[in-house]
């Protein structure tokens, strides 16, 4: 079985924007996170991003930019030599009740099966209690963090504790 690192997208890995990141050219990566996925696979982990994205079903973007989104993230890391293992967004708003959006699991459960991972030894390291939630109803261990560079030692602990 595997252990991933599962994270939030917007607020730890980009900035996040009150307006929401609709197109490449509002996403703002943070300095470090070439360093934070490298670290993340060179300890053995599998990186994979569980995302909130209504921006889509508010028709304010679309699949299609999210996943080029997505994209740009992935060829930005492949200069350093890592990547993202999977991204899973959920497009739905708050009030349509779906399975999808986080705290609830859905993506989290279908990452653990594409992936065979084990939530127990895997984590959810988000800037929301709704991604800290996700990952605790999961069983994964779960961490808060409120600024970028957090993720850096947070990540230093966990590698410490395997």
């Amino acid at each position: 079985m595997n252990k991933a690192i599962f994270l939030d997208r917007d607020g730890v890995l980009n900035k996040e924007r009150k307006d929401y990141v609709k197109t490449v050219q509002e996403l703002e990566l943070f300095a470090n996170i070439e360093t934070c996925i490298s670290k993340i696979k060179k300890n053995s982990f599998l990186a994979i991003v569980i995302t909130n994205q209504s921006a889509v079903n508010r028709g304010l973007t679309s699949h299609k930019n999210i996943n080029e989104i997505h994209d740009y993230i992935q060829n930005y890391l492949k200069k350093f030599n890592t990547k993202i293992d999977a991204f899973y967004y959920c497009p739905h708003q708050p009030n349509e009740n779906c399975d999808c959006r986080k705290p609830k699991i859905k993506l989290i459960e279908q990452a653990a099966l594409d992936f065979k991972i084990d939530l127990s030894k895997s984590w959810m390291i988000g800037d929301h209690q709704k991604d800290f939630d996700a990952g605790k109803t999961a069983g994964c261990k779960s961490i808060k963090i409120s600024h970028s560079s957090e993720l850096d030692i947070v990540l230093d602990k966990i590698f410490l504790k395997s």
